[in-house]
């Protein structure tokens, strides 16, 4: 349980108000103080009983532990009480998946891209669409903040004609281009075996970077999902 400032402030308010009241006594007169002196030590017997056993929490009390934040788990969320989840992977390819209260799961292609290094440059993912026009497939991909914008994306299949697609937006995560794939970019990249995806660094902008979008696994991964309804 978490506890405020405001309620350990009353907490020890609360503890100090017995010896608050203690400290608070009028003066006795002679003939009070006599019988007080008479009724002193069954009293104090009685006192240091009370006391003694206000004192001595039981064994295994709580009072004192709500004073402190025990924590709570993080991080260790399982497969099973994830929303998303990975079906299969084809090739180069990752189907991630999303429990659905009813119906089927919505699914789609992933895939991290990386240089040749090992360093993550962006990431893809891309889902069957329809009533989209021309695009029976959409993607987005995500790359670093510190790209140049106004170069777009760029993606060509094996050194073919290349492709520019503009970025949507930006977020904390990245910048996002919402890409859309018509019927003919499809079999392109079902036919391919990579396709390379070029941004401009906004520090360096008379460079590219490019990095191979892998095609591996491409045509069973996609043949096996559905449009999203």
């Amino acid at each position: 349980m978490k506890t405020t400032l405001t309620q350990l402030s009353l907490l020890a308010l609360i503890a100090a108000s017995p010896a608050i009241a203690q400290d608070t006594t009028t003066e006795d007169t002679p003939a009070e103080a006599a019988q007080a002196e008479d009724a002193a030590p069954a009293e104090n017997d009685a006192s240091a009983s009370d006391e003694s056993t206000s004192e001595a929490p039981a064994e295994g009390s709580s009072a004192t532990s709500e004073l402190f934040d025990t924590g709570e788990p993080v991080g260790g969320e399982t497969q099973e009480d994830s929303a998303s989840y990975v079906r299969e992977t084809n090739g180069d390819w990752d189907i991630q998946c999303l429990r659905a209260q009813e119906g089927e799961d919505p699914c789609q292609l992933y895939q991290l891209l990386e240089d040749e290094d090992g360093n993550s440059v962006a990431e893809v993912s891309l889902f069957k669409v329809q009533g989209q026009g021309q695009a029976v497939a959409g993607a987005n991909f995500i790359v670093p903040l510190e790209t140049l914008l106004t170069q777009k994306l760029t993606i060509a299949v094996d050194g073919g004609q290349a492709k520019r697609y503009d970025f949507a937006f930006c977020a904390q995560l990245g910048c996002v281009a919402r890409v859309g794939f018509t019927e003919a970019d499809i079999n392109q990249f079902k036919r391919g075996a990579v396709a390379n995806v070029t941004i401009v660094p906004a520090a360096a902008p008379e460079q590219e970077v490019t990095v191979g979008m892998s095609l591996s696994g491409f045509t069973d991964s996609y043949d096996s999902v559905e449009a999203a309804q």
